[in-house]
């Protein structure tokens, strides 16, 4: 973690600022340049909560206290008395919390341990396609995208934030899984910031972004509409949201499919992972080869895992989502992109007027 991410990162649950312990420094290289890095700390917020940062990443889930016990009872030497004081304040909301991330937290972490960083593709897109189609799920050009700050809501592998970052362009990229940890080790670019954080909590500052973007990302959790209004007040007044969703298809294999997935993504990971690679896996593979798609097996069996093993997974239509941001007083609502499975949404928060 670089210092100069401290001012925006805030407690999830309090909204507050976060005081820093430094446990361990490192010399990173930024494009050539070496940095001093945050690779261990603890972050305390005014109300009791703490969060540790490991590999150089903040750990701002709420539930991080707990995930990661082992490092912080190192590290703490009041870890029992601290967790036990928020446990008695809160128990209800943290096993609330624990319930509703632990198998979406577990799923995308499996999810992303099949993706080769080096050699595979992201959705069937490298590097340039990433980028495009980026620019116009948010109707941004090469330019104009020049000096705004983005917050990326669920980064997935991050190599979008990588190679926003290797093109100036400053990035906060949160995940809730820990595919976070793979992606910091390939960033080699000062201006992406790495951090775990929950979507229905987001640990960073309020109308901070110029862009918040969060591409099939709320859809996997418990309700995409309470998680956009989770991440609208970090965007700044005439800030754009930015929303790629899931929608409704009259298809009968596509129903079937999500049918058998409501049954089968109860199952343990590892047993899913081995089911749907010896079912689903020869079927897909035969079908996109004669399609002429040119997937290697780990991104078809990432395609695969990202449909079937979410513990959520929802499909809204155009009007619906409109409907959303005109609730929440958004201006310039328009669909950028509409593909086979979805949908991107862009709208500006709008400029409060003081009477």
């Amino acid at each position: 973690m670089q210092y100069k991410l401290l001012p925006i990162l805030r407690c999830p649950v309090t909204k507050s600022k976060l005081t820093l312990q430094v446990i361990k420094e490192k010399e990173q290289p930024f494009n050539n340049t070496n940095f001093t890095v945050i690779e261990q700390g603890i972050l305390f917020s005014d109300a009791d909560w703490f969060y540790p940062i490991i590999e150089g990443i903040p750990r701002l889930c709420v539930e991080a206290f707990i995930d990661y016990k082992e490092f912080l009872t190192t590290h703490l030497q009041d870890y029992a008395e601290r967790t036990k004081k928020l446990k008695g304040n809160n128990i209800h909301f943290i096993n609330y919390i624990i319930k509703k991330n632990k198998r979406t937290k577990e799923s995308f972490t499996k999810e992303w341990s099949v993706f080769d960083y080096e050699k595979d593709k992201t959705w069937d897109a490298g590097d340039a396609e990433m980028f495009d189609r980026f620019l116009k799920e948010t109707n941004e050009t090469a330019t104009s995208i020049n000096g705004k700050i983005v917050f990326d809501a669920g980064c997935g592998n991050g190599k979008l934030n990588c190679l926003l970052g290797n093109k100036g362009i400053v990035n906060i990229a949160m995940d809730f899984s820990y595919s976070i940890v793979t992606a910091n080790r390939f960033n080699v670019s000062e201006n992406v910031h790495f951090i775990q954080g929950d979507v229905q909590f987001p640990p960073v500052a309020f109308n901070y972004f110029d862009i918040v973007h969060s591409s099939g990302v709320l859809i996997h959790t418990n309700n995409t509409e309470l998680s956009l209004s989770c991440l609208t007040p970090t965007l700044k007044a005439g800030g754009k949201m930015s929303v790629f969703l899931y929608h409704h298809r009259k298809d009968f294999i596509h129903n079937l499919f999500n049918k058998i997935r409501s049954v089968t993504s109860k199952l343990p990971l590892d047993f899913q992972y081995y089911l749907y690679l010896f079912t689903l896996f020869p079927i897909s593979f035969c079908t996109k080869r004669i399609k002429g798609n040119k997937q290697n097996a780990r991104e078809m069996m990432v395609d695969i895992l990202d449909w079937f093993t979410p513990e959520f997974r929802s499909e809204h239509s155009h009007d619906e989502v409109a409907a959303w941001f005109f609730k929440r007083d958004f201006i310039n609502v328009q669909i950028t992109t509409d593909g086979m499975f979805g949908f991107n949404t862009i709208a500006t928060k709008k400029f409060l007027i003081l009477k």
